[in-house]
């Protein structure tokens, strides 16, 4: 298990649309055709409200068996492999910078069709569309950081509740409901 970081959010920053972009590209340089797609996800992904410095990435794979084949490469391109992580049908792996030695990337790796892709895609693209919604997140963001500024372990289970609330609403708005 990756231990817990301390939680530091800052403003948006247009960098991570783009570091996101290279960091899928260097995954698909480096997985080739057991990746379908790489998805940019969590609050990086959302303009306008405060995120931690990390980017969330939803590498969708064609099977995790076969996924699962290629963690020599990932550890190559300097990924820490987490397996599950506590989630069946994940596949977990974070990346350090090197230079500055804090976490810069988190993979979160679902097979096509998993249930989890659409969930997290669906809250990104809610609250991009919702800023009121975007807003409010930020807000359980800031009191979650405050009560857990060192942990960000316990910091993600005080916003869990929010999230897991909001979820049915925004999976009814990205199906267009």
């Amino acid at each position: 298990m990756p231990p817990p970081i301390p939680v530091e959010l800052e403003p948006h920053s247009p960098d991570w649309l783009d570091a996101a972009a290279r960091e899928a590209q260097r995954l698909a340089e480096a997985l080739g055709p057991q990746l379908v797609a790489v998805h940019h996800i969590g609050s990086t992904a959302i303009p306008g409200i405060l995120a931690k410095p990390i980017l969330d990435l939803i590498p969708e794979v064609r099977s995790l068996a076969g996924f699962d084949a290629c963690q020599p490469v990932l550890l190559q391109l300097g990924y820490e492999w987490w397996g599950e992580y506590g989630m069946a049908g994940r596949r977990y792996a974070t990346l350090t910078d090197g230079a500055t030695g804090r976490r810069c990337i988190q993979l979160h790796v679902f097979e096509t069709g998993s249930p989890h892709i659409e969930r997290h895609l669906a809250f990104r693209d809610f609250l991009r569309a919702h800023p009121a919604k975007a807003r409010a997140y930020e807000a359980v963001k800031l009191r979650s950081r405050d009560q857990h500024p060192d942990n960000s372990h316990a910091y993600a289970d005080a916003k869990s509740a929010w999230i897991v609330a909001t979820e049915a609403e925004a999976i009814s708005f990205y199906r267009g409901g």
